[in-house]
C-alpha cells in the first residue's frame, strides 16, 4: 500500500496485512489493516504505528514523504501491540521525538512495554497540542478497550483519529468509506464492535456523546477504511450497538456427537420460531465462535447445548461459554441444554456458566437421555414456544 493523502498535508502510512486470519481468536477472515497518519506541519508528527512486523513498511512510506528523524511527535493513542509494535523502529529512526500518551496509564503502559529510555509527554482530556497551523486535542476514552486508550482531534481538519472505535479488520487497498463495499464494511464494523467492544457499552455511550459534539469531515480509525461520506452511518451504528436493548431474536448454539443434542436444538429453534423471533443457529463444528457474537450482541434469547463427553461438556461449547463469558453480553434469557448416555453433567455446566456470564435462565436445563422422542422433540417446542 502506498501512502494516501487524506487531507492536505495528511497521510495515511499504515500498513495492510492481507493474510491475518486470527486476531485473539477472532477470525479476521478479511485481513486487518493497522493504520498510521502523517501530518506535515511545523512540528510534524505520526499518529500511532503499525504491528511490529510491518515496521519497515511504515518507515518506508513516511521516507517518501519526508525524512523520519525530522519527526517530533508520535501520538501513540494505544499501548497495544498492533498500535505500538513499531514505536522502537520509528523512535531509531526519530531518534528526537517526543512520545505523546495518555496520562497516566498510557505512560505505564509504553514504559512497561518499551522502556523508559524516550521522551515522554503525558496527556490528559482536553489538553492540546500546537502543531503550527494545525491542533491536536486528546480525549480519553478509557475501556474503550484499554485503560490507556484515548483518540486524538484535529480542529482545523475536522479529523478525528479514533483509534479502535468505529474500526473493521478489512484488508484493503482503499483508504476510505466510499470506495469499498459498504455492507461489507459495516458487517466487520459490526464484528469489531461484538468481539472487541461489547463489554464497554457504557463507555462507548460516553465516547459516542463526545464524538456527536465535534464538527467532523473525516474518521481516520486505527483499522479498516476512513469514514468520510457515512459519517452519519457509522455513528447510528455505533448508538445502535452501544444501546444494550435486546431485539426479538434468539441464537441456538451448540455441539453434538450422535445427532441428539442437533436434534433438540432444531427443536428448540423451531419453539423459538412459533415464538415470533427471528432465530440463528449454529453447529460449532462449523461456525466460529467470533461469527457467533455479531449474533450474539443484540439477541435476547440465548440457547447453549453440548452432550456429555467424559463427564464434561464438548471442548467447543467450553471454548464458546469462555468467550461469551469475557465479552459480559448483557441483558440477555438463556437456557442449556443436550443430551447423555448416562452422567450428563455437560447440561448443569453449560448452566453454571450461563449463569455466570449474567445470562437469566428462562428453563429447566434440557436433558436428552440417549436420543430424543419425537414427543419429547414436540415438547420442547411447546415450551420454548410458551416462553
Amino acid at each position: 500500500m502506498n501512502q494516501v493523502q487524506i487531507a492536505e498535508g495528511i497521510y495515511s502510512v499504515g500498513a495492510v496485512d492481507w493474510t491475518v486470519r486470527s486476531f485473539h481468536g477472532y477470525t479476521t477472515n478479511r485481513g486487518a489493516t493497522y493504520n498510521a497518519y502523517l501530518i506535515i506541519d511545523e512540528k510534524i508528527t505520526l499518529i500511532d504505528t503499525v504491528k511490529a512486523p510491518f515496521a519497515d513498511e511504515l518507515i518506508g512510506r513516511i521516507s517518501d514523504i519526508i525524512d523520519p528523524a525530522k519527526i517530533d511527535y508520535v501520538i501513540s493513542n494505544h499501548v497495544e501491540m498492533d498500535h505500538s509494535g513499531a514505536l522502537p523502529a520509528v523512535m531509531k529512526a526519530a531518534p528526537n521525538a517526543v512520545i505523546v500518551t495518555s496520562a497516566p496509564n498510557g505512560l505505564k503502559g509504553l514504559k512497561a512495554h518499551y522502556g523508559d529510555q524516550y521522551q515522554f509527554l503525558a496527556v490528559k482530556a482536553g489538553d492540546t497540542l500546537s502543531l503550527g497551523k494545525r491542533s491536536l486535542t486528546f480525549v480519553a476514552t478509557p475501556m474503550l478497550h484499554w485503560p490507556d486508550n484515548m483518540v486524538t482531534y484535529c480542529p482545523e481538519e475536522k479529523i478525528l483519529f479514533s483509534n479502535d472505535a468505529f474500526g473493521q479488520h478489512y484488508a484493503t487497498n482503499k483508504r476510505f468509506d466510499d470506495e469499498v463495499d459498504l455492507a461489507e464494511t459495516m458487517q466487520e464494523a459490526l464484528k469489531y464492535y461484538a468481539n472487541i467492544l461489547m463489554p464497554y457499552g457504557a463507555q462507548a455511550k460516553k465516547a459516542l456523546e463526545i464524538v456527536k459534539s465535534l464538527d467532523l469531515k473525516l474518521i481516520a480509525p486505527s483499522h479498516g477504511v476512513c469514514w468520510r461520506s457515512h459519517i452519519p452511518d457509522i455513528l447510528a451504528k455505533y448508538e445502535y450497538f452501544a444501546d444494550e436493548t435486546p431485539e426479538d431474536k434468539a441464537v441456538v448454539v451448540y455441539d453434538s456427537m450422535w445427532h441428539s443434542t442437533e436434534k433438540t436444538a432444531h427443536a428448540i429453534a423451531e419453539g423459538f420460531t412459533r415464538k415470533g423471533c427471528t432465530v440463528k443457529y449454529f453447529d460449532l463444528k462449523e461456525c466460529h465462535i467470533s461469527d457467533i457474537m455479531s449474533d450474539v450482541l443484540k439477541t435476547k434469547y440465548i440457547a447453549v447445548g453440548s452432550p456429555t463427553l467424559n463427564n464434561n461438556m464438548m471442548p467447543t461449547v467450553s471454548s464458546f461459554l469462555t468467550y461469551l463469558k469475557g465479552l459480559a453480553p448483557k441483558g440477555k434469557k438463556g437456557l442449556a441444554f443436550g443430551s447423555y448416555g448416562w452422567g450428563g453433567q455437560s447440561i448443569a455446566q453449560v448452566n453454571d456458566v450461563l449463569v455466570s456470564a449474567g445470562v437469566e435462565i428462562v428453563t429447566d436445563p434440557i436433558r436428552i437421555n440417549y436420543i430424543p422422542t419425537p414427543a419429547q422433540l414436540q415438547s420442547i417446542e411447546d415450551t420454548i414456544a410458551q416462553l
